[in-house]
Order: structure tokens, then sequence, then C-alpha cells
């Protein structure tokens, strides 16, 4: 049989049970101390033979600028996070420079100028009003007065509401409202060309058949481009999406609404007193050339505030201060606005006339070659100056020129040039203007012709300026959140914020299942033979 061996401490008090306690208790306290001190010594050693970690680094900082990032080679792990080509850096967000200071100073210039010439001739109308130049004088401006402005002022009344009306409906029903304005438009101006030449004088019929024209052209169109209605009801559809995230977006529209109504109220004013000044004819249309640049930098204004929120939102996710963007927009951004106004309508109106005469076809090689070679000088011009400009105006605070470059020079590198060449919202914004010109001509024309026939045909030209202009600034907003929508899809196509609308759509035009009906470069026998 085996016996556990027992422990030396308990051996000593068997044997010596009988010599008392205290022996007991002093030896197994010593046995207790070695083994205390044993664990110190194991702790102690554990803790000297640690692994030492490595010295912290000290590196200097990064040295930045505003396009390039300069820095020294560092660990993997002590590198920023990788951003997204696309994303803004904090200078252009807040970019405090003044864009195309020149053209501001500019338009500045003609406003005051402006400004100078519609009060001196609105005190000589009221002078003629009251009398106080003579009594034929007093008679003709007062009948200026009773039967010329008060159809003008009622377009411009008209006219607000009108635009405010293509503005709402346009927002809730998109797929309804864009086959019926481009329709309506076709009707509208068919309808005004009929009656003002049943208003059978020399002015009303010459303008007549410009109206019927016009109205025999844009049918065409609405043909033309019936295949491109769905996916552009979809683009407004999309775009608008953001709108209700933003409760005061519409606000610097109705500013600037109220704005142009109280600037044309008294420029139709001052025209009264500009009837009776020598060469009435030559200071009138300089008139109209003034309110037609204002106007648009008006709309312009409106345009890069909603730009910018909208750009934000898209780029950064940034719930932006509408107030914030209203402000920038009058002050560091309204050179490039300026700019804008003054030259995009003249290039895109050129545009489409050179594209106009390459559909035509005939004989003359001289002819077509003079509109292929027009064509290709404004395909040219059109990168350095166009519409989609304005996003990164909005966004980036850069110049009118630089902006247009950079838009478009991103189309190309998301392939979406011919997607935005095709595109037909802006079109639709355009005969909104149209549509809403020809309901004030219908309103203003009908009354004066039943009042004083003498001045039919030029309320019927100012009224439908007056509509046209006014609707143009209502819709703004649409126009700008298409805008941003384009451009922020080519700089940052996020899925998470924009749908599969622009995929799909590109897809079906590279397998050919799209009928993006392009207008023609030039014309069909002078394209390459396959």
């Amino acid at each position: 049989m085996v016996v556990a061996r027992e422990p030396e401490e308990y051996q000593v008090q068997r044997r010596d049970h009988g010599e008392g306690r205290k022996e007991q208790i002093i030896q197994v306290d010593k046995n207790r101390e070695v083994m205390e001190s044993d664990s110190k010594d194991t702790k102690i050693s554990m803790l000297k033979t640690h692994v030492p970690l490595p010295p912290i680094q000290v590196f200097p900082p990064i040295i930045t600028s505003s396009s390039t990032y300069q820095s020294h080679q560092l660990p993997y792990s002590q590198h920023p996070p990788p951003q997204p080509p696309s994303a803004m850096t904090s200078e252009g967000l807040n970019s405090r420079g003044q864009t195309n200071p020149f053209f501001l100073f500019l338009f500045l210039f003609h406003l005051l100028i402006a400004a100078f010439a519609v009060s001196f001739f609105s005190f000589k109308a009221i002078q003629g009003i009251t009398g106080k130049i003579g009594l034929f004088r007093k008679r003709s401006e007062r009948h200026h007065l009773i039967y010329w402005l008060s159809p003008v002022e009622g377009s411009v009344v008209l006219a607000i509401v009108l635009a405010f009306i293509w503005q709402k409906t346009i927002r809730v029903w998109p797929f309804v409202m864009v086959r019926f304005i481009l329709w309506f438009s076709f009707g509208s101006t068919m309808v005004v060309g009929i009656l003002l030449l049943c208003f059978s004088r020399p002015a009303t019929f010459g303008l007549g058949f410009v109206f019927v024209f016009f109205s025999i052209g844009s049918g065409l169109y609405a043909c033309w481009v019936t295949p491109r209605t769905k996916f552009a009801s979809k683009i407004i559809d999309s775009s608008l999406h953001p709108i209700s995230r933003f409760p005061d977006l519409n606000h610097p529209t109705y500013v600037m609404l109220f704005l142009g109504f109280v600037w044309i109220s008294i420029w139709s004013f001052a025209v009264i007193g500009a009837l009776n000044f020598p060469y009435p004819a030559l200071t009138i249309l300089g008139l109209v050339l003034s309110l037609m640049w204002t106007a648009e930098v008006i709309r312009n204004v409106a345009n890069l505030t909603v730009s910018r929120v909208i750009a934000l939102y898209y780029l950064r996710g940034m719930q932006s201060n509408t107030k914030f963007c209203f402000m920038r927009a009058v002050t560091k951004n309204l050179g490039s606005a300026c700019l804008g106004s003054l030259f995009v309508p003249t290039i895109e109106a050129s545009r489409i006339i050179a594209r106009g005469l390459n559909l035509l076809e005939g004989e003359d090689e001289f002819m077509f070659s003079c509109a292929h070679c027009c064509l290709r000088v404004m395909e040219a011009v059109f990168r350095y100056g166009n519409s989609w400009a304005f996003v990164h105006i909005a966004a980036y605070g850069r110049g009118f020129v630089a902006a247009s470059q950079s838009t478009w020079g991103m189309f190309q590198k998301a392939e979406l040039e011919p997607l935005v060449d095709s595109d037909m919202t802006s079109s639709i914004c355009f005969l909104c203007g149209i549509s809403s010109g020809s309901i004030c001509v219908i309103f203003a024309s009908s009354w004066t012709f039943s009042t004083e026939k003498n001045y039919t045909a030029t309320v019927t030209l100012l009224s439908f300026l007056v509509g046209y202009l006014l609707t143009r600034i209502g819709m703004a907003l649409p126009q700008a959140c298409i805008g941003c929508y384009y451009v922020c899809y080519a700089e940052n196509p996020n899925p998470r914020l924009f749908d599969s609308t622009i995929p799909e759509r590109i897809s079906d035009i590279k397998t050919g299942r799209a009928l993006v009906a392009p207008t023609p470069r030039f014309p069909r026998r002078f394209a390459p033979r396959s």
C-alpha cells in the first residue's frame, strides 16, 4: 500500500505536537513568506521579459495647397483615408473671390444708366400727364396711360400668375405636363398668329405670320421629340425630389419675381415718356435690350441660389442655408451671372439656328458647307459658354468660362455628352415662357384692339416679352434642379442619391434601344460612308 507523502509543515506539526503551538505557527509562517517571495520574483521577471513597444514617432505635418497634396512617406496606417476624386474641397466650397468682376462692373454701370433713363422718362411722363408741358402733350400722355399702359400692366400681373401655375403643375404632374407643354405652345402660338392676322392691320399682319411660322416649327419639334418625352419626364421627376428637404428653397424665386414686377412696372411707365422723345424707336429698343439683360440676371441669381443648395446636397449631403446661398449669389457670383446672362441666350440661339440649317436638304454645296462650318464653330463656342456652367459657378465659385469648360469636360469623361446633347428639359422651360407670352398677347391685344387699334402691335410685342421673361424667372427653380442632377451625376454618381434613370438611358443609347434622335451635325450626303 502506497502512502502519499505529507507536506513537511504537517510532519513537523505531528512530531512536535507536545512542544506547543508556537513553534508550529512560526514554521508555517516561514513557508508562506517563501511562497510569497517566489511569486513576487516571478511577476518581476515577467515584467522584465515583456516585449518592448516601439518608440512614438513624430512626423512633420502634411503640406497642402489648393490643388495638390505633398506629403512625406508615412506608414500605411498613418495615411489619411482616400477621398473620392469628385469631392469638393473646403476652398472650393467657401471661395471668397469675386467671379468675373469686369462684367459685374459693366452690368452695374449699365444698370445705373438704365435707372437714370427710366427715372428721366418717368418724370417726363408725369409732366405730360399733369399738363405742365402743353395741352396736346397732356392729352397724348393720358391717352397712352389709359389705352397703352393698362393692358401692359395687366399682362405683368397675368404673367406672374402663370409663372406660379407652370412651376406648380410641372412639380406635381411632370409626366403629364411635358407632353402638355409641347402641344400647348404649338396651339397657343397658332391661336395668337391667327388672331393677329384677323386684325387685318399692317403691323399685326406681319406679327401674325411670325407666330404662325413659329407655331409650325414648334409642332414639328413636338413630333420629333415625342420618343424622348418619357425620359424627360423621369428626369424632371427625379431632379425635383430634393425640393421637399428645403421648405424655403422657393423664397429667392418669390423675391426675384417681386423685383421683376416692380422693375417692369416702372419700365413700362417710362416707355410712355420715351414715346415723345426724339428717335423714339431707338430709345425704346435700347430700353427693351436693357430690360432683357436685367431680367436674365434676375433669373440667373435665382438659378445660382438653387444650384448651390442642391449641388451641396448631392455632392456633400449638406443642408445648406438658402439665405446664405442667396447672399452669395448676389455678391460673389453676380459677375458670372451677368456674363452668362449676356452670352448664353445668344450662343444657344445661334447653335439652334446652325443646327436647323443642317436639317435642310438641297443641291447647293456652298450653302451647306457654310452651314456645316457655322455649326462646328458654334459647337466649339458652346464648350466655353453654356447654361450648365451655373452649377459649378454656384458650387465652386468659378468664373463662367472655367465653369463651362469643367462641366462639359465632366460630361465627356462620364460619356454623358450624347445624353445631355439631346436633353429637352431646357426646351420645356423655354416653351413655358413662350406659352405664357402667347396667353398674355391674347389678353392684351384683344383688350387694346377693342379700345385703341393703333396700339395693338406695340402692346402685343411688350405683353409677349413681359410674359416670357417673368415666366422664365419663375421656372428658374426646376431648371436649376435639372442642371444640378446632370452635372452632379457626372461628377459623383452616388447610387444612394441618384436612381437608375441615367444609367439605363446610357445603356439604351449604347445598345441602340433608345430613340435619341439627336440633331444631325451635317447633311447626310456629307456623312462618311461605311
